[in-house]
C-alpha cells in the first residue's frame, strides 16, 4: 500500500506539473543577460513557459523512464532500452516523411510501431538461432540505427525547410518541448502508472520466477510484451527531450542506483522513479541557471550523481558501508583474539590471578610490547580490560572475561565437533576453528552443545567454557566499577 500511495503522488506530482501559469519568456535558456544567481531565482518562480514545458517534460520523462527502467534492470534486460531508443529512430524518420512534418502524433506512432518491430526482432533472433540475447541486441541497435542514419540523411538532402530540428530527435533538447509533447508524456506516465499499480503483483511474479507464473497459468508473454510496449512508449514520448543516444541513460542509471538501495521491487519502483524525477529537475536547473547548456546530458549527469552516491553510501551494498562493516569485523576479531590471548595466559596459570603481564601476553601473542599495549588500548575503550596503575599488567572487566570465554568455547565447541561428527584429525581442525569461532551465533552454539552432550573438555584435553564459566565475570563488579572476571575457575 506505501509503495502504492507514493506512485499515486507521483502522478498527482505530475498532473499538477501541468497546471497553466501565466508566462512571458521564450526559451529555457534564453536569459543569458542575467547574472547566474538572478537565472536561478527565475527558475522558482516557473514565469518562463518554456521552463515550465523543460521541467514539466523532463520531471515527467524521469518518472516514466524510472519505472520502466526498474523492470528492465530486475529482468536483466538494461541493453533492451539501449537498443529500442536506437532501434526507434527508423521509425521518427517515417512519421516525418508520411505527411513531411514534425507531426509528433505521426512521428510517435511510426517510431512506437519501428520500436516494437526492433522487440520482436530480438525476441525472433532468440527462439529461432542458437544466438543469446547480446547479440540480438547488438544486431537490432545497429541494424535499425544505421537504417535511421540512411533515412535522416535522405530527409536533409530533400528541398523545404519544414525538417529544421528534426536532429534534436538524436540528441534531444528538452528547451523545444511544446504543450503537446508535455501532454503525450504526461499521458505516456499516467498509462504507465496505471498498468503498474493495477497488475503490480503480475509484473512481479513474471519478472523473478517466470515459471512458476506460466505455472500458475499467468500469460507471461503478454505480460513480457505489454511491458516493452510501454517502454517503446516511454522511449518515443522521451526522444524530444533528450534524443535516442541519451534516453536509455535515463532507463537504466535511476533504476540501477534504486537496485543498490532495496531488495525489493516496489520500493525500488518508488525510488527509481524518484531518482528520475529528481534527474529530470535538476537537469532542467542547470540547464536554465547556465548559458545555452544542453538540459538532456544534465539530466544524465545528475542520474550519474545519485548512482555514484549510492555506489558508494548505500547503506547495504555502498563501498563505504562495506567498507566500514570489513573494518569494524576486522577490529572487532582483532580484539577478540586479544582477549582469547589473555585467556589462554590465565589458563595457564590456572586463573590463580586475574592479572596478565605484558610481556607474557607478548611474548604469546610474537609480537612487541607497544603492540600489545595498542591492543589492551582498544579492549579498555570498550570496556573489555583494564591496564593496572604501573602499566605493566592487564586484566579482563566481566564483559571481557564473558567475552574471551565465548570465543574460546565456540572455538573447542568447534574443534570437538569436527573431530567426533566430521572424522577430522585433532591436528587439522585448529584452522577452521580460528574462523568459525568469531562468526557462531548462541543458537549454533546450543546446538553444537547438545549435539555433543555437553562435553567439558575439546580434542586436546582443555577445558571448554560452560555458562557458569562466563556468568562468572558479572559476579566480580564492585560498586559501579568493573575489576575482573572474579574467582578462579573450577
Amino acid at each position: 500500500m506505501k509503495v502504492r500511495r507514493g506512485i499515486f503522488l507521483l502522478g498527482l506530482l505530475a498532473v499538477l506539473l501541468l497546471a497553466p501559469e501565466a508566462a512571458h519568456a521564450a526559451r529555457i535558456n534564453e536569459l543569458t543577460e542575467s547574472t547566474m544567481g538572478e537565472r536561478a531565482v527565475r527558475f522558482f518562480t516557473f514565469q518562463d513557459p518554456s521552463l515550465r514545458n523543460a521541467l514539466a517534460g523532463s520531471m515527467l520523462l524521469g518518472i516514466c523512464c524510472g519505472l520502466m527502467g526498474a523492470f528492465l534492470v530486475v529482468r536483466k534486460l538494461a541493453l533492451m532500452g539501449d537498443a529500442l531508443s536506437h532501434a526507434v529512430l527508423p521509425g521518427v524518420a517515417l512519421g516525418f516523411l508520411w505527411n513531411m512534418t514534425k507531426d509528433p502524433v505521426a512521428i510517435f506512432i511510426g517510431a512506437t510501431v519501428v520500436g516494437l518491430l526492433g522487440a520482436g526482432t530480438v525476441q525472433l533472433i532468440r527462439s529461432t538461432t542458437k544466438h543469446k540475447e547480446d547479440a540480438a541486441l547488438g544486431f537490432v541497435l545497429a541494424s535499425f540505427f544505421a537504417v535511421g542514419i540512411c533515412l535522416f540523411t535522405m530527409i536533409q538532402n530533400l528541398p523545404g525547410g519544414n525538417k529544421s530540428g528534426l536532429d534534436k530527435f538524436m540528441f534531444g533538447q528538452a528547451a523545444s518541448l511544446s504543450g503537446g509533447d508535455v501532454m503525450l508524456l504526461a499521458v505516456v506516465t499516467i498509462l504507465s502508472l496505471g498498468v503498474i499499480v493495477v497488475f503490480y503483483k503480475e509484473y512481479l511474479l513474471t519478472s523473478f520466477d517466470a515459471g512458476f507464473a506460466r505455472a500458475i497459468g499467468l500469460p507471461v508473454k503478454i505480460f513480457h510484451y505489454s511491458l516493452m510496449l510501454m517502454l517503446a512508449f516511454a522511449i518515443v514520448s522521451s526522444l524530444q527531450a533528450v534524443g535516442v543516444v541519451l534516453v536509455s541513460a535515463m532507463l537504466v542509471i535511476p533504476a540501477a542506483a534504486a537496485f543498490l538501495l532495496t531488495d525489493r521491487l516496489g520500493m525500488m519502483l518508488l525510488l527509481s522513479a524518484i531518482f528520475g524525477l529528481c534527474s529530470g529537475g535538476a537537469g532542467a536547473f542547470f540547464s536554465f541557471v547556465g548559458r545555452n547548456l544542453p538540459t538532456g546530458p544534465f539530466m544524465v549527469l545528475a542520474a550519474a550523481g545519485l548512482f555514484a552516491g549510492a555506489l558508494f553510501f548505500g547503506p547495504r551494498h555502498g563501498i563505504a558501508s562495506r567498507w566500514w562493516r570489513q573494518w569494524s569485523r576486522s577490529a572487532r576479531i582483532q580484539r577478540e583474539n586479544a582477549l582469547k590471548a589473555i585467556y589462554h595466559e590465565l589458563e595457564s596459570g590456572d586463573f590463580v590471578t586475574e592479572h596478565v603481564a605484558l610481556q607474557a601476553l607478548a611474548e604469546r601473542r610474537r609480537e612487541t610490547l607497544e603492540e600489545v599495549r595498542r591492543q589492551v588500548a582498544k579492549l579498555g575503550a570498550h570496556r573489555q580490560a583494564s591496564l593496572s596503575a604501573d602499566g605493566e599488567t592487564v586484566s579482563l572487566t566481566p564483559e571481557g572475561w564473558q567475552r574471551a570465554c565465548e570465543i574460546v568455547r565456540n572455538h573447542r565447541l568447534w574443534e570437538l565437533y569436527l573431530t567426533n561428527e566430521a572424522q577430522v584429525a585433532s591436528d587439522h581442525v585448529h584452522e577452521d576453528a580460528e574462523i568459525i569461532e568469531h562468526v557462531l551465533g548462541e543458537a549454533s552454539v546450543l546446538q553444537l552443545e547438545k549435539r555433543l552432550n555437553y562435553a567439558r573438555r575439546d580434542p586436546h584435553g582443555k577445558l571448554i567454557p560452560g555458562l557458569n564459566d562466563i556468568r562468572r565475570g558479572h559476579a566480580a563488579v564492585t560498586g559501579t566499577r568493573a575489576t575482573g572476571f572474579g574467582s578462579s575457575a573450577s
